[in-house]
């Protein structure tokens, strides 16, 4: 989304030649199809209307692993992004990696062929396809875009534009090398950093929930800073941030980053808001500790999603202050 609202922009000062270097942008993109196996093809959806995108942030121990199926890819973020149908607002959707979910047997499978797991243990098992069934499975929401980011990529993503500042609620020290200090406060962060503090959960009370709203804190910046003056008007840190984008994601085949562009253009980070799936916290079952979905508030909150009235739902759920909507 970023990167569409900056080609746009970049398109409009620069013409011709811009538009083909945003369409060369796009040829760039890593590809992969995650619908085949679900619906024997899915026809495309055009950009206009409401949209729902999947994105999973994960890491790879293996940077050449296929992330279109069984590998050491590991989903650490998962997200469904609702765009209404005026395109002026996104709802991200934040979906605990440990959620106890039905995983089916197979991206081709019935739902509830299989058996219950993490939610995360979907796309290791199967890659996005799998990812994508499970999602869908589960929100009973029809996925239209799949989006699948390398977080370690974001390291260049960020460092092209500058760092970007973060809010650090407590002091504490990594547990990663080279065992940072982030200090409370407004901390300015470079990739390495970034990647270092949103990949935290063991100093805070709540865990993977600290975790997952640094992440949401780390991607609003992120957008914020990237559509700035600043970046938009330096043409070597537009080039530097947009080619780092292309290098850090995989989008579907029908993904078009001039679509995207057009559609998207007014998207900012105060239109975004970050809703956490509701659940009633962890409990240990079957050994194993997971999160547990609230069911009746997590199918209210979809069905508004499907039905496009996610702006209702959080109005009568959203707690004023909260970031996390949990």
């Amino acid at each position: 989304m970023v990167a569409g609202v900056a080609v746009l922009v970049l398109a409009l000062l620069g013409g011709l030649g811009a538009w083909f270097y945003a369409r060369n942008l796009n040829n760039d993109l890593a590809r992969t199809d995650p619908f085949s196996e679900i619906t024997g093809g899915r026809p495309a959806k055009p950009v206009e209307g409401a949209l729902n995108i999947l994105l999973v942030g994960s890491d790879s121990r293996d940077p050449d692993a296929p992330v279109d199926q069984s590998s050491k890819w590991r989903a650490d973020t998962i997200i469904v992004m609702h765009i209404p149908s005026d395109h002026k607002q996104a709802y991200l959707v934040s979906i605990p990696r440990d959620l106890y979910v039905p995983i089916p047997e197979s991206a081709g499978a019935e739902c509830g062929s299989g058996q219950r797991g993490k939610i995360n243990a979907a796309f290791a098992f199967g890659g996005l396809p799998l990812a994508v069934r499970t999602v869908e499975c589960f929100t009973d929401v029809r996925l239209d875009h799949v989006m699948a980011i390398d977080f370690a990529g974001f390291k260049q993503v960020t460092d092209a534009l500058g760092g970007v500042d973060l809010k650090v609620e407590r002091t504490i020290t990594s547990i990663h090398k080279p065992y940072r200090t982030f200090t409370k406060g407004v901390n300015h962060m470079d990739g390495a950093e970034a990647l270092d503090w949103i990949r935290q959960r063991k100093q805070f009370p709540d865990g993977d929930f600290a975790r997952m709203r640094h992440q949401q804190e780390f991607l609003r910046a992120l957008m914020d800073k990237a559509a700035s003056t600043g970046t938009l008007t330096n043409p070597k840190k537009l080039h530097d941030f947009l080619q780092s984008v292309t290098d850090a994601v995989t989008v579907d085949q029908g993904f078009s980053l001039m679509d995207m562009a057009v559609q998207f253009r007014n998207l900012r980070g105060e239109n975004l808001t970050f809703v956490t799936s509701p659940h009633v916290g962890s409990q240990t079952i079957n050994g194993e500790s997971v999160v547990v979905s609230d069911r009746e508030k997590a199918l209210a909150m979809y069905r508004a999603m499907a039905g496009d009235t996610m702006a209702d739902w959080v109005k009568a759920n959203q707690k004023p202050a909260a970031g996390d909507g949990g």
